[in-house]
Formats: structure tokens, C-alpha cells, sequence
């Protein structure tokens, strides 16, 4: 597989490609027969850094932060793409983004803090709005493609496996997407939530969306789902043929949930998966 960063790729060149895959131009070489110049690189190219300033450091609940960041030029990405945040030129790690290009002015990510992390330690320790700090380009496949409305959309996450999820939806609607978009988010308890009255209020103001937090451990308050997310998930869509699914969080529940909604009639190829 390539990708074409100049040019028009033939379309049977991406016959079969996840969608995601072929709207970021990668094709397949043995398959292309050019009718023009194009320009092409390997995938595994090394990505491109920048310097971007941090304008916003809040708490979205006691372990993820929220960052807000400014990149000094137009910055391409899709919502739900991730790119690396670098502590230093040799220490990064990965950040999906919460925001979406034609809704927000700025890069948002959703930061967990790992215990012994490098990275996430350094961001909850020191990092503070108007410091300077690199960033990648942005990279990943797992974001909305537009083109079938109508299809049924699930999204099933943990932790902070919700910053692509959230930009997803945002982007999916901003679209004008009318088939059913349901987003299942699991803690162990309540606290481990976040973003809980936003997505209440999108989903009161978007008939098509609906919003489950769920809780696994103890006794779930009023208004939260009881069990494990996947389970719950699969418990009220217990048919996904034709659905289009996302999964993002821990790889443990991400690697069981593409085997559980493929088993459910869901396509490999509708289903998108960002373990972290």
C-alpha cells in the first residue's frame, strides 16, 4: 500500500480499502495503472513536526486532561485522527483529537495519566497554557467519511477513548448525518466520565443521537447504564448489519468489540478500531 500526495489515483486502485483509507489517498501499487503523473510515498514515512503553542490545560475529571493547542499554520487533519505529542526530540506518544477542523479553531486532545508515564506525567506536571511544545501531522483512519447518511453508526469507548469518538459525532452531525449515531462510553464508576452534560445536551438537541454512559462496578447512579460497555452496547443493537462502528480505548475491550460486533453483522470493513 502507498499513498498519493500528488495526482489522481485510479479507483481500482482502492478497491476493497477501508474508506477512511482510500479518502486519505492510499492505494494498492499492484493494482495501479496511472493515466497521469502522481506523486507517491510509503506509508511508514516519517511524519512531519511543527511547534504549536498550548492556549487551554483544564481537568475534564481527576485523571484526563484536557489541552488546547495552536498550531502557528492551517493544520490538515480529520476528526478522530491522531497525532504525537513530543516531550523531547526522542520521547512522544500518541493523542487522539477531540476537535474537529470546521467546528473548532483549535487542536483539542483528551490526555490520561498513566502511572510512570513519561509523557502524561510531564503533562499533568508541568505543562501550562502558553508554552511552546512539537507536534506531529496528523495520521490514523479512524474518523466519519461522508457519503451514506442514512447508515446507523455505533461508537463503544473507555477512558479517554472518547476525544475521537466526540470529534467523530460532532463531524458525523455537522454533516448532516440522519441515520442513528450511539455512543456508549464505560468507567468503572461515574468519576472515571467525563463530558457527561455535554453530550447530554448534543444529544437533546439531535434526535438521531443518544448518549449511554455506562458504569461496570458498584451500584450505577440514575441516569447511567449498569455493566460493562461493550455488553450494554450489544444488549440494546444486538443486529449491526449495515452499521457502521467505532471503537476507541482500552485494547483488551477494543480487540473483544471488533470480534463481538463483527459476530453481530457488522462488515471488518465498517468497523474502525483505535486501541490506547
Amino acid at each position: 500500500m502507498m499513498q498519493a500526495i500528488k495526482g489522481a489515483v485510479p479507483d481500482q486502485a482502492q478497491a476493497g480499502l477501508k474508506p477512511t483509507l482510500a479518502a486519505q489517498n492510499y492505494f494498492l501499487a499492484c493494482s495501479c495503472f496511472p493515466q497521469q503523473d502522481i506523486e507517491v510515498v510509503l506509508p511508514e514515512k516519517e511524519m512531519s513536526r511543527l511547534a504549536a503553542r498550548v492556549s487551554g490545560v483544564e481537568y475534564l475529571n481527576a485523571e484526563i486532561l484536557g489541552i488546547r493547542i495552536s498550531p502557528p499554520r492551517p493544520f490538515e487533519y480529520k476528526a478522530g485522527q491522531f497525532i504525537n505529542f513530543f516531550k523531547d526530540a526522542t520521547t512522544a506518544r500518541c493523542y487522539s483529537l477531540a476537535s474537529v477542523p470546521a467546528l473548532d479553531d483549535e487542536l483539542m486532545l483528551h490526555v490520561r495519566k498513566v502511572p510512570g508515564g513519561l509523557v502524561s506525567g510531564w503533562i499533568f506536571e508541568s505543562l501550562k497554557p502558553g508554552d511552546t511544545i512539537t507536534i506531529s501531522a496528523a495520521t490514523g483512519d479512524c474518523f466519519y467519511v461522508p457519503g451514506n447518511p442514512g447508515q446507523n453508526i455505533l461508537l463503544i469507548g473507555t477512558g479517554s477513548g472518547l476525544a475521537p469518538l466526540y470529534g467523530i459525532i460532532r463531524d458525523a452531525l455537522r454533516n448532516g448525518h440522519t441515520g442513528k449515531i450511539s455512543l456508549y462510553h464505560g468507567s468503572y464508576n461515574s468519576d472515571g466520565l467525563y463530558l457527561v452534560e455535554k453530550l447530554r445536551k448534543l444529544a437533546a438537541a439531535n434526535s438521531n443521537f443518544s448518549y449511554v454512559p455506562c458504569v461496570s462496578d458498584g451500584v450505577a447512579p440514575a441516569g447511567y447504564a449498569q455493566g460493562v460497555v461493550l455488553d450494554v452496547a450489544l444488549a440494546d443493537n444486538p443486529d449491526l448489519s449495515g452499521w457502521r462502528v467505532f471503537l476507541c480505548g482500552n485494547p483488551n475491550m477494543v480487540n473483544a468489540a471488533k470480534k463481538e460486533t463483527f459476530f453481530a453483522g457488522a462488515s471488518m470493513r465498517d468497523i474502525f478500531a483505535d486501541p490506547f
